[in-house]
Order: structure tokens, then C-alpha cells, then sequence
């Protein structure tokens, strides 16, 4: 992701919804993520082991300062029950500043120890 974009939303998926629950919990009281959207159940296809696998899951949007997404990621592996865990970011570039300054304000303090300046 590139560096000009200041926020993003990361996308991981779970096959249990106390799990995707306790992890949603864990990155916001953690300031890792602003905020934690879940949803599901959720039917997810993909190729493991050799074969198409159908499972149902629930996913999890986090969203995020862009400057905090490898230890957020990092600590998705750390935690994550899924062997390969699907991290997935997609960009912010946009929407309402008062929401964009409650994401500053939500994740500053998780910023200052990844030695990111608050912006704002």
C-alpha cells in the first residue's frame, strides 16, 4: 500500500464468531484498529490441500491508520487460529474528515509506539 494514503481497511476472516469477536476486542482496546465491523456467516470458496474448499466464515473490517497495518497484521498471525489467515487491505481515500479525525484520534496512541506522528 502506499505510503500517501494515510488510512485502509483490513480484511480478516474467521471460521468461528466468538473468535472473530475476542480478535475485533483485542486490535481496537489495543488501538491497533479505530474500529472492528463484523459480518457473517459469510460462504467462502478456496483451493487448500489440493481442493476447493466451502466453509462458512465471518469477516472483519478493521479500519485502520495505513502506518499501523504490519503490526495490526502482526498480530492477526500472532493470535489467529488459520494457519495462512486472510490479512487483506484495501485503501481509504476518502469520506466524512470528522470520521477520518475519530480514526487520528482512535489509533494515536498504537501510531506513537510504531513511531508515526499523529497527523491533523
Amino acid at each position: 500500500m502506499t505510503a500517501d494514503v494515510e488510512f485502509c481497511q483490513a480484511v480478516v476472516t474467521f471460521n468461528d464468531q466468538s473468535e472473530a469477536d475476542a480478535m475485533a476486542r483485542t486490535l481496537v482496546k489495543e488501538r491497533l484498529a479505530a474500529c472492528a465491523q463484523m459480518d457473517g456467516p459469510i460462504t467462502s470458496v478456496f483451493w487448500w490441500e489440493g481442493d476447493a474448499q466451502t466453509e462458512m466464515e465471518f469477516r472483519v473490517e478493521f479500519k485502520t491508520r495505513t502506518a499501523l497495518l504490519p503490526a495490526l497484521t502482526a498480530r492477526v498471525l500472532e493470535l489467529h487460529s488459520y494457519d495462512t489467515p486472510q490479512v487483506v487491505a484495501v485503501p481509504i481515500v476518502g469520506g466524512s474528515e470528522a470520521y477520518l479525525q475519530w480514526m487520528r484520534d482512535e489509533t494515536a496512541a498504537a501510531s506513537a509506539e510504531v513511531g508515526e506522528t499523529a497527523k491533523g
